[in-house]
């Protein structure tokens, strides 16, 4: 085999991923898990009950259709009517993939060249860094800086160059829960339309918002033609592991996305498909449900947090708090992550991971709030031995 590395050397930097060392870490220590953002209940009974409905009548037990069973598309194109006035022709401007991730990944690859510059709020999810890495392009940060985690606009007017080919936006954002305002938006739109800059939106807690408001960018001047927005299933639902996403794109972005898209999974989640068709569907009293206990929960944890001696950034939007340990003596966060499980049976990430620079965000740690109360209210009376 010789001397040359047998891992693509894009990806040498990359490793296992924070979620799979800290999720492994919990199991092992019997740990509370507030790092890996996945809910500890399902979702809907009757969306469930759907999925069950679909695969005992046989539909999506084969291979569904490439872009996407045509209920999902068109029930996709009405959610984006429905919530964010948005028309888009479910035949040809709706692709369905798996998750979210394999649509940041389509996008990416199929957008993006050797010698590229991508544009991305940092910090950033860690398969943005992976994807861009993986197309040959180079990713260039654009830091959101605690305490208000706001992204600089005339910073970035100065990073945009002759190579830059793409702006990553995502809002509500992980891991900080900053939801960009309509103004921020509005000047990052007129920048990519200027730069005739592609725009990949990724938008997944489009749905978890408390006390902001989420505006899609495709929705501004000259957006829509260079815009992929992406969601999922996923966040809005509380079945993660089906693993249903999608793009709303032109026509051209569309075809471009699925070309990368088809030599991946191809297709996926079959029986699933059939069930978020329903689930987009449910009434506003559902979203509006979602949004309540979320917040309260956001609200328990941000109060334990506090009292336990961190400096807590409470968020706008995701399921997600941020926090400084600086205060309770420590420097180092990915330490403190690996230390905390032993501590007092807490598994949190650090945010270091989500970062180019690591100094920018190394005694900043991520906890997830999308846990049942008494979880949530277990967890907060640990947090307080430290």
């Amino acid at each position: 085999m010789g001397t040359r590395p047998l891992l693509n050397r894009r990806l040498a930097d990359m490793g296992t991923t924070i979620f799979a060392e800290m999720s492994a870490l919990a199991t092992a220590t019997g740990s509370i898990n507030l790092g890996q953002g996945f809910p500890d209940t399902d979702g809907p009974e009757e969306i469930r009950e759907a999925a069950v409905r679909a695969l005992r009548d046989g539909r999506g037990n084969q291979y569904p259709p490439g872009p996407g069973i045509p209920e999902l598309r068109t029930a996709i194109a009405e959610h984006q009517r429905r919530f964010h006035g948005l028309t888009y022709d479910p035949d040809t401007e709706v692709l369905v993939t798996a998750g979210a991730t394999e649509a940041i990944a389509a996008a990416l690859l199929a957008l993006l060249e050797p010698g590229d510059e991508v544009i991305a709020l940092e910090p950033f999810y860690d398969s943005y860094a992976a994807c861009i890495a993986m197309a040959g392009a180079t990713r260039v940060p654009l830091t959101l800086r605690a305490p208000h985690f706001r992204p600089d606009l005339d910073e970035l007017r100065s990073l945009i160059t002759p190579r830059t080919r793409l702006l990553l936006i995502n809002t509500p954002h992980n891991p900080t829960g900053t939801v960009l305002t309509a103004e921020e938006l509005a000047t990052i739109a007129a920048l990519a339309v200027e730069h005739d800059l592609l725009v990949v939106a990724d938008e997944v807690y489009e749905h978890l918002v408390f006390g902001a408001t989420h505006h899609p960018i495709a929705a501004l001047p000259g957006m829509r033609e260079r815009t992929v927005a992406i969601s999922s299933a996923g966040k809005t639902f509380s079945f993660t592991g089906w693993k249903v996403g999608w793009v709303t794109a032109s026509p051209a972005l569309v075809s471009a996305v699925r070309t990368a898209k088809q030599y991946l999974t191809y297709v996926n989640a079959g029986p699933f498909q059939y069930a978020v068709a329903e689930a987009l569907r449910l009434p506003d009293t559902y979203f509006d449900t979602l949004r309540a206990d979320l917040l309260r929960k956001r609200d328990l944890l941000v109060d334990g947090l506090a009292s336990a001696g961190f400096r807590v950034f409470t968020p706008e939007g995701t399921y997600f708090v941020t926090t400084d340990i600086t205060p309770l003596g420590e420097k180092d966060g990915i330490d403190f992550c690996r230390a905390l499980p032993g501590r007092c049976g807490i598994v949190a990430i650090p945010n270091a991971v989500f970062y180019d620079d690591a100094d920018a965000g190394r005694s900043l740690v991520r906890f997830a709030f999308c846990k049942r109360d008494e979880v949530l209210q277990e967890a907060v009376t640990r947090l307080r031995q430290l």
